[in-house]
């Protein structure tokens, strides 16, 4: 049976992914091995924290280099959150920080002020609605409603087609991104109620290949 392999680097919020997996009737795995990774059919790359320590982390473990061949050969890859954030170029999070570079764009921190000087809070933590850009897989059936976010960074991306769905905190927050067989949540799916159990589900079903339902 299709298996998910959910990234484990130490800093990835996993029971929740997990519970939001076994809910779904998912078999997985957890694990930082890349030989145990590679029996999977589809990855999960969660994300909590500075994306500068992430980075880190998955170049020493070898994770990155694994993590990259897996998508350029074809393996469904989901990244949250900061998962999302490391898909990209790099970050300026506590100094510019090569990411994976599967897709393209930068990383950058909320200002905490608008154009005409005032201030709001940063981060940005609470339920925003998603507007849908384009069409894909990740979002069949998935209608525009409010997603959980927790976050201090945003995605710039060079490209503006891998933007399938955004939000607005203040600016413009790429939510749901995604070219080919990789995709990212800038919010938590898992937390996030019908609508995010839906782009799981449908996440799930591109890896097990049993289609939408």
């Amino acid at each position: 049976m299709a298996m998910i392999g959910i990234i484990d680097y130490g800093m990835g919020n996993l029971y929740s992914v997990r519970k939001a997996l076994e809910r779904l009737g998912c078999p997985y795995i957890v694990s930082g091995d890349n030989k145990e990774l590679a029996r999977a059919r589809g990855l999960l790359l969660p994300g909590v924290g500075s994306f500068r320590d992430a980075m880190h982390i998955l170049r020493e473990t070898g994770l990155a280099d694994f993590i990259r061949a897996a998508a350029e050969n074809g393996t469904p890859l989901l990244g949250i959150c900061l998962g999302m954030q490391l898909l990209f170029d790099e970050s300026e999070e506590n100094g510019p920080t090569k990411g994976l570079g599967l897709l393209r764009g930068r990383v950058v921190r909320f200002p905490g002020v608008t154009k005409t000087g005032e201030r709001y809070k940063v981060p940005h933590m609470g339920w925003n609605r998603l507007r849908f850009h384009r069409p894909s897989p990740l979002l069949h059936g998935v209608e525009e409603g409010h997603v959980y976010f927790v976050h201090s960074y945003y995605v710039v991306p060079g490209d503006e087609d891998v933007v399938l769905a955004s939000s607005e905190y203040d600016v413009d927050v790429p939510a749901v991104v995604g070219r080919g067989n990789v995709w990212g949540t800038q919010f938590h799916p898992e937390k996030s109620g019908a609508v995010g159990m839906r782009i799981l589900n449908n996440y799930v079903g591109i890896v097990t290949g049993r289609g939408n339902r």
